[in-house]
């Protein structure tokens, strides 16, 4: 039996495009009221709109601290409490190890790794006091590494240790944490790739396969935060079908 998100507060990171999105459309479809974050602002008000419910939007970027803080404490001004924190916003810059652009690295650990790690830390007075649920958005790589793609790799390897580190100190306190681990989705992600040999074969592979839809990833989100209280649903891997790794 799955319990309704009627009147729940849920604040998406990343919500300009993508799973962010999606998920929070769904969220909102269910009867949540969200709060949407995301460095592209503007992107945020036609999202709103098509919103079935109430809806925040916050000018968040997850890398600045202070911009955490802030997107935490104005959801909870506005809607009186957090019940979930889905933290979504990533970058994926793939290349190989050998002559890489070391800027891009620090980019994909402040955005993936600590921001992931701020937002929680941001948000978690509140989803203790609601006992509430963190949803982290990692990725097949935070399971299995492959070449060109080891720092993107190290920080969702990073994440789910995190996570499970997070699970051990609250779950006995009642805040559920899930990691969801999706393999290729048609999102813009790939599309922040600046090595042209890399942009090609993320191209390349999309095209050879029925690739998952960010709606596919909500609706994994979706399942794990409606379970029962009693219910803790740690993980979801979610690959397409033609993917082989």
């Amino acid at each position: 039996m799955s319990t309704t998100l009627e009147g729940k507060v849920v604040l998406v990171t990343g919500a300009s495009s993508g799973i962010g999105e999606a998920t929070a459309l769904a969220l909102s479809a269910e009867g949540a009221r969200i709060a949407i974050g995301a460095r592209r602002a503007d992107r945020l008000d036609s999202l709103a709109r098509k919103a079935p419910g109430e809806v925040l939007t916050l000018d968040l970027d997850v890398t600045d601290q202070e911009s955490v803080r802030a997107a935490a404490a104005e959801t909870v001004e506005r809607f009186g409490a957090l019940d979930v924190l889905v933290n979504n916003a990533g970058v994926m810059l793939s290349g190989p190890i050998e002559g890489a652009d070391t800027t891009e690295w620090t980019r994909m650990v402040e955005t993936n790794l600590l921001g992931s790690m701020y937002m929680v830390h941001a948000a978690l007075p509140h989803l203790l006091e609601r006992k509430g649920t963190v949803v982290q958005v990692s990725s097949t790589s935070g399971r299995t590494a492959s070449a060109n793609s080891g720092v993107y790799a190290a920080t969702k390897f990073g994440v789910t240790a995190f996570s499970e580190s997070l699970r051990q100190e609250v779950t006995a306190r009642g805040v559920r944490v899930v990691v969801v681990e999706p393999g290729f989705v048609a999102t813009e992600l790939a599309g922040h790739i600046t090595d042209p040999t890399m942009q090609a074969a993320a191209q390349k592979m999309a095209a050879s396969m029925r690739t998952l839809q960010p709606e596919d990833i909500a609706g994994a989100v979706l399942y794990a935060v409606t379970q029962p209280e009693h219910v803790a649903v740690n993980e979801i891997l979610i690959r397409p079908t033609d993917q082989t790794r």
